[in-house]
């Protein structure tokens, strides 16, 4: 653990989670500050919308019942003016009448809503005293004879009831205003509210957008920077595949001139000095008298196994690198392989190889070379394959080259063994491709074309 508090790679893990962290947080923050805004948004609105219903809602009962007011002194003034002004000053009945429409004024002014401020609530207690005024000069003109309500009707209409009339609707009139000014009163301060709701929501939106502005600053510094890491680790990935592509070449370099050095000793050193050898046991065997069977027996043993060695040697010098492949060419090295591959085991192989125009460097020789000879090898060793044959055709800028075998084949996406991995890494090399086909009991075709240009160089 303290190891890793000190690593860069830990530190930035650590730091890019708490920049996502920071970066959610904020993004957390700013959706749920829209939702708040949004939900105190319609919650605000619910509650305007309530109140202005409330305020029409008693607007409109406060008109009616105004209304009926107006209506009901207007009836009562009317029947009691035509009554007064007529003949038929004897009619109970119609008296009766006017005495209910008078009750009826009354119980309009005593239906208005009583939610009123007290000015209303004084005016339409004037109301209900004219109304209750009216009552009486009206029954006290009831009470006198028919001649003499007769004689005073029309003072009575012109110097009474029109006058308090013309005063009751004032009053009403007065009473309709005060509604109005409190209508436009809270009609204001609805519109003052909305006006609030107005202004926090725009507040609320400017915050959200500076939240936003803020928030994508930092997410696009936040990407910036991941890809400036990215590149940097790609970069250095990319230096890494070089150096090991480098290395890797330098090894295969390494390996074939080691292989290189060890045949030439091989076949020089060891080679001659077996080879001296021989002639020394063919002198030595001259030397022995021919009577003596059991020297010459024994320098026949020694003769036979010192071929047999010479024999191995060469056989390892051409196998490590056979000298045909720098003074005859691809070509024969490859037949020479063939045959000895066909020699040494039970699997037949064919070559059929076009020559190949131009010089081709030496590593694109010896990769093929190699190539083909670890094919064969896997085909010989693993597939278990009776026949093999070797394709090797140029193919305007390429040389493809082909290895098809009849073993058991194998799972290429599955088994991926050291023989296969340095075919792959020669054919990268010399930027090529390599392609393996193959199912298990149906062979197996191992195909590499290498990029060459007009004059041979890959």
């Amino acid at each position: 653990m303290l190891t890793n508090a000190f690593d860069p790679e830990f530190e930035s893990s650590s730091s890019s989670l708490k920049i996502r962290w920071i970066l959610l947080s904020a993004f957390g923050g700013m959706l749920l500050l829209m939702i708040f805004a949004g939900a105190d948004s319609l919650r605000s609105l619910r509650k305007l919308n309530q109140v202005s219903g409330e305020v029409s809602q008693r607007f409109s009962a406060r008109t009616t019942a105004l209304v009926a007011v107006v209506v009901t002194v207007h009836t009562y003034t009317d029947q009691m003016e035509e009554y007064m002004l007529s003949d038929a000053l004897t009619s109970d009945t119609a008296a009766a009448e006017i005495q209910k429409h008078g009750q009826e004024a009354h119980t309009a002014v005593n239906k208005y809503p009583r939610d009123c401020g007290p000015d209303e609530r004084s005016l339409l207690a004037k109301i209900d005293e004219g109304i209750s005024t009216q009552e009486g000069s009206f029954a006290g003109m009831l009470a006198r004879r028919a001649d003499e309500r007769k004689q005073r009707g029309h003072a009575f209409v012109y110097g009474e009831v029109i006058p308090r009339k013309t005063q009751l609707l004032r009053l009403a009139s007065l009473v309709a205003d005060l509604n109005d000014k409190e209508l436009n009163s809270e009609n204001q301060a609805l519109a003052a509210q909305f006006e609030q709701l107005q202004n926090r929501l725009g507040r609320t939106i400017a915050l959200t957008l500076v939240a936003g502005l803020l928030l994508s600053l930092a997410a696009g510094f936040y990407i910036l920077r991941l890809e400036q890491h990215g590149r940097g680790r790609y970069l250095a990935l990319a230096r890494s595949r070089q150096e090991l592509e480098r290395l890797s070449r330098r090894l295969v370099d390494a390996q074939e001139a080691e292989r290189r050095s060890i045949s030439r000793e091989l076949h020089d050193e060891v080679g001659q000095t077996l080879g001296a050898l021989l002639v020394d046991v063919g002198h030595l065997s001259n030397l022995l008298p021919a009577e003596d069977k059991i020297a010459q027996e024994q320098i026949g043993r020694i003769k036979k196994a010192g071929e047999t060695a010479v024999k191995s040697i060469r056989d390892m010098a051409l196998l490590l690198r056979p000298p045909m492949l720098d003074d005859l060419g691809l070509v024969p090295a490859l037949e020479w392989q063939a045959r000895e591959t066909s020699r040494r085991g039970e699997m037949e192989v064919e070559v059929h190889a076009e020559e190949l125009t131009g010089d081709l460097p030496d590593e694109v020789k010896v990769g093929i070379y190699r190539l083909v000879q670890e094919a064969l090898q896997n085909a010989a060793t693993h597939a278990e394959a009776k026949n093999a044959t070797v394709i090797v055709k140029r193919e305007r800028n390429s040389v493809v080259v082909e290895i098809i075998d009849d073993g058991k084949g194998f799972q290429p996406e599955r088994t991926r063994g050291m023989g296969i991995l340095g075919m792959e890494e020669r054919v990268r090399q010399l930027r090529g491709e390599l392609l393996l086909r193959s199912t298990p009991g149906k062979g197996t075709t191992v195909r590499a074309e290498l990029p060459i240009n007009d004059k041979g160089i890959g």
